[in-house]
């Protein structure tokens, strides 16, 4: 009983996003795609014009839905606190780094766990991945890493991701003409508007109230020994698992997985970077949305820096497809490995004499 009195939350979180993510699926996203953060801002720039990739183009109401739905619960809670000014072109980057790195794999963390859910074997050297880049984050940290602190801010610093999120939803509900929509491939697959809002709303209060993070769980662990985040990454993965089995959508393989490449080693550095560079940020790209939406103004521009390198990689031919990475992607991830790098070690903190 102590044991879940201490867990309950997180775990809840776990077994409501993975059943979401294969409700979402069986609803009209794309397969092992129910919800995965980088893929849907890649889609919301697509869908606002910012790339011209025409198969992958809509404003994802599951993106609204977590931002919107961490806002009402941090006010709730009273934890909406207006904050930033911690060294926001850097986490810009950093940010757009992430995105990278999660379009050379094919999906974010929360994708990754939900594609080891569904039996592609690809994921599996994406999170082999994902979690060294986590200790490269975690070596880091442990060296003094900070990107500062950051202050109080005026309130319209804190709802400006709300608010964007808002004026997206007015844009795709009342002003549909004003957005581009993918009529073939991975964009025009959709769950129902008021569903995958519902679903967004529901995940992303939980996510607030549980603190749920993909990369928090494996830092935790190496850095604590503490494994209550890692609970929310498994049982996502155990609620996908049993939901595919019980669907008949499970399949165990590498080849011919929904939105997925077998370039093992790109799939591995992919990962890497992303692990790497949201330990840096201070959490996945779910928390990064979690916290804007909680007040953030340093979460909001991580966000906008991943929306803008997801127009990047489709406009310049960095993301990869089914058919594997393109060289570009392979160079853009190097480079990027080596920027974080940089960034880690330039903002490494000398202790007080």
């Amino acid at each position: 009983m102590s044991f879940l009195k201490k867990h309950w939350q997180v775990i809840l979180t776990g077994l409501v996003v993975g059943a979401f993510a294969v409700a979402l699926s069986a609803l009209g996203n794309p397969a092992n795609m129910g919800f995965c953060i980088a893929c849907f801002l890649r889609d919301i720039a697509g869908g606002v014009g910012l790339h011209r990739a025409e198969v992958v183009q809509y404003v994802r109401p599951e993106i609204i839905g977590l931002v919107l739905g961490a806002m009402i619960a941090a006010l709730i809670g009273k934890e909406f606190k207006p904050t930033g000014g911690s060294s926001p072109m850097t986490r810009f980057v950093l940010g757009f780094g992430v995105m990278v790195g999660a379009l050379m794999f094919l999906g974010c963390p929360l994708r990754m766990v939900i594609r080891l859910g569904g039996g592609d074997l690809n994921a599996v050297f994406g999170l082999v991945g994902f979690a060294a880049g986590i200790l490269l984050g975690v070596a880091a940290l442990n060296k003094g890493f900070s990107l500062k602190r950051s202050y109080a801010m005026p309130a319209l610093e804190g709802y400006a991701t709300p608010a964007i999120s808002i004026a997206l939803l007015v844009a795709l509900v009342c002003f549909p003409a004003l957005l581009f929509f993918s009529e073939k491939g991975p964009g025009s697959m959709r769950a129902p508007l008021l569903f995958a809002l519902a679903a967004g709303l529901i995940v992303g209060a939980l996510a607030q109230r549980s603190r749920l993070c993909m990369v928090g769980g494996i830092r935790d662990a190496a850095m604590f020994k503490d494994y209550h985040l890692l609970l929310g990454f498994a049982a996502i993965l155990v609620a996908v698992l049993i939901r595919n089995l019980a669907l008949g959508k499970f399949t165990l393989s590498m080849a011919k997985q929904p939105v997925a490449h077998t370039d093992g080693l790109w799939n591995a550095l992919g990962m890497l970077l992303v692990g790497f560079a949201s330990v840096l940020l201070g959490g996945c790209p779910l928390r990064q949305l979690i916290l804007a939406g909680s007040g953030s103004a340093d979460s909001g521009v991580a966000v906008i820096g991943m929306t803008v390198g997801a127009a990047f990689c489709h406009n310049f031919k960095l993301a990869s497809s089914a058919d594997g990475p393109t060289p570009n992607g392979k160079i853009a991830v190097i480079l990027f490995l080596v920027i974080t790098a940089v960034i880690a070690v330039c903002n490494l903190q000398k202790e007080k004499e």
